[in-house]
């Protein structure tokens, strides 16, 4: 199958210019190495040569000629070329700071409960009577104190910033900084960018940088919502007012692929989108939102029975509690510690957040295609169908089978799901 591919038509110079421009189009090119030719770049593109040539055809060349406009095309397209290069690198920053918050789980996790649990049996050591050898323990008592108070006010911090979330969020952030690096070297590699493109590219980053902030204080995303909403890191779609334009049907299939069957079978399926799969992840959600505020709650309160607990030891007014409270409350802290981040309790909310997000966005993607009356403005409806199948992971013929059942079912009847991905 022939592949879309574009050519720089120059006067005949070395050809390393040419490699250089051609590693600035496709993906697999490193933004680092063109961003020294993108200096030099508005002299030496000229738009009007890009021609479209089929696989293996034997390149030609042309002289350049000046086409009035240049200028402004070359400028679109280093703005392009500076945007993608930053998009890279953003990839490239959430990825290793979200490796980094991952450790800083694994880490803080192991440290404190080895803090508690050591605190546990220094307290259970001092608290052995011994007769008059007692205030020998004494460097024990003031031991399991300090360990305790520790362990107190790490979790405290540690559960307030929730590092197993962070790197879910680094994670995800990654994953939609690369595909908006692709994005932009799809629009270059296969058409001249306009300002719309150049446009479009910078209300994406800003999302992307709304959604997923790389400061973890300030700016840091709040990990204990009162309302758990889906993520959203896309900017927000245009809104298109109903217009007049007069439909034409030829053979019962209306223009750019869309028809009325099409255009209810959307209508089923953002129904089913939005009261089956995004109010799943929205309740999932909201259950792990719950029990992280407890064991985020539980944990410290634990901690600090132990700590005062060991701090009263050798009352003998107060005989084995004090004893209690430090063991048991040390255990305790150490339990509750565990389940909520070595278990990542707040990698799991923000998962559920980001399932409902992703739903969301295809709503709004079904939305924004419906409002737009102008068929010819829509996206190819057959290929927008393609492109949903895919998205929920399913299979064309079985895409087919459900949305007629989606755009047929009554809102209390519906009972399948869209999506099969997550």
């Amino acid at each position: 199958m022939a592949a879309l591919q574009f050519q720089i038509l120059q006067p005949s110079k070395s050809s390393s210019s040419d490699r250089r421009f051609h590693a600035s189009l496709y993906p697999s090119s490193n933004f680092r190495a063109k961003s020294v030719y993108h200096q030099k770049l508005s002299k030496k593109i000229t738009v009007e040569g890009f021609i479209l040539r089929r696989e293996h055809t034997a390149a030609t060349e042309a002289p350049t000629q000046t086409v009035p406009g240049n200028e402004d095309k070359d400028f679109v397209v280093s703005e392009l070329l500076a945007i993608a290069e930053a998009v890279a690198d953003r990839a490239n920053m959430h990825a290793i700071i979200g490796a980094q918050r991952d450790n800083w789980n694994h880490l803080l996790t192991n440290s404190i409960n080895s803090i508690t649990l050591i605190g546990s049996l220094l307290a259970g050591i001092s608290s052995i009577p011994v007769g008059e050898a007692t205030p020998q323990l004494l460097p024990l008592k003031v031991a399991s104190v300090l360990l305790f108070s520790t362990a107190t006010g790490m979790m405290l911090i540690v559960n307030k910033v929730q590092p197993s979330q962070l790197a879910e969020e680094q994670r995800k952030a990654t994953w939609m900084w690369k595909q908006l690096e692709r994005s932009i070297q799809d629009t270059l590699a296969l058409r001249a960018p306009t300002e719309l493109d150049v446009m479009d590219a910078m209300n994406k980053v800003l999302a992307l940088e709304k959604a997923y902030p790389l400061p973890l204080l300030p700016g840091m995303l709040e990990k204990f919502p009162k309302k758990v909403d889906p993520a959203c890191w896309w900017p927000k779609l245009r809104q298109r007012r109903p217009g007049t334009h007069q439909r034409r049907t030829i053979n019962g299939v209306e223009r750019n692929g869309w028809s009325k069957e099409v255009e209810e079978e959307m209508r089923g399926l953002l129904k089913v989108l939005k009261l089956k799969d995004e109010e799943q992840y929205v309740r999932l959600g909201k259950v792990v939102l719950n029990i992280n505020k407890t064991l985020a709650a539980a944990g410290p309160i634990f901690a600090g029975l132990a700590t005062i607990g060991s701090g009263l030891l050798g009352v003998s007014a107060l005989g084995p509690l004090p004893a209690l409270l430090a063991v048991a409350g040390g255990s305790l802290a150490t339990v509750a510690n565990t389940l909520e981040h070595a278990g990542q309790v707040g990698m799991v909310f923000e998962l559920f957040r980001n399932n409902a997000g992703f739903y969301r966005w295809l709503q709004e993607e079904i939305e924004s295609n419906l409002g737009e009356e102008d068929l010819e403005k829509r996206e190819n409806g057959e290929l927008f169908k393609l492109k949903l199948a895919l998205q929920l992971g399913r299979s064309l013929s079985e895409f087919g089978d459900f949305v007629p059942y989606a755009a047929a079912c009554k809102d209390e009847d519906i009972k399948e799901f869209a999506g099969k991905l997550f």
